[in-house]
């Protein structure tokens, strides 16, 4: 059963049963499965694998809502040629609803967090701004010289290496270099204005930690696991200017 859906959840959900629609059914595997004695075994069970995989990335963020027994089931029953228990009409007006339910979910969850980050952040940032060490620029950009190096400073047309950590107020990580395998090279006028000013204020082999109001990071969309209206910290070591 194909439903043409234009909304993300329910497009979401389609695409599972489409990846499923090549299996039989998923029950739990046995104690003792049965060895892949051939090519062919191997390539059904890759197979498989991969179509498992497929299912546990469609069903991220809404797994809480569904039944995955139910969901075996219904692919057990289109897989096997059985009669569905919804006709064609009713499942795909069951997921559109269900894909308006989740959008509103979603931007109910999504204005919570950007009134608390709204209340939160400058809260932190007027508090913060009094601790010893910590300075304020006139854009609201604070900082904190962990280590003062003596090289140049680089300019905002110009590419740097970093090392960094990003953080939002929680402590949650939500980006680092050494999550991509060291030092990152950059552009500094293609990144976030907090960063743009923030790394133009470090000689070459200094360490500063940076606290970046929403203003001059995501502003109110924010992006990916930072919310909207978000005040970030980061921690940055300048490498070097350009690739070096």
């Amino acid at each position: 059963m194909q439903l043409s859906l234009r909304h993300k959840a329910s497009a979401s959900i389609v695409l599972l049963a489409m990846a499923c629609s090549a299996t039989a059914a998923f029950a739990a595997p046995p104690v003792a499965q049965p060895a892949l004695a051939t090519d062919k075994d191997k390539v059904s069970y890759a197979i498989g694998m991969q179509i498992g995989l497929n299912i546990t990335n469609s069903l991220q963020g809404v797994k809480s809502e569904v039944d995955t027994s139910v969901v075996l089931r219904a692919i057990n029953t289109t897989v096997n040629g059985g009669k569905p228990q919804l006709a064609v009409p009713e499942a795909k007006a069951t997921l559109e609803a269900f894909s308006k339910r989740m959008q509103e979910k979603q931007m109910a969850t999504q204005q919570a967090a950007a009134l608390k980050n709204q209340s939160e952040g400058p809260a932190f940032l007027a508090a913060n701004a009094k601790k010893p060490g910590v300075k304020t620029t006139a854009s609201g950009l604070q900082y904190m010289v962990e280590k003062q190096g003596t090289g140049p400073k680089p300019k905002a047309t110009d590419s740097v290496k970093v090392s960094y950590t990003g953080q939002l107020l929680d402590g949650t990580v939500f980006d680092a270099s050494a999550q991509h395998g060291g030092p990152a090279v950059m552009q500094l006028d293609g990144v976030i204005a907090g960063w743009t000013e923030g790394v133009q204020l470090m000689p070459v082999g200094s360490k500063y930690v940076f606290w970046i109001p929403s203003k001059l990071a995501y502003g109110e969309k924010g992006s990916g696991p930072i919310g909207p209206n978000a005040t970030l910290r980061f921690e940055i070591e300048l490498v070097s200017i350009g690739n070096k």
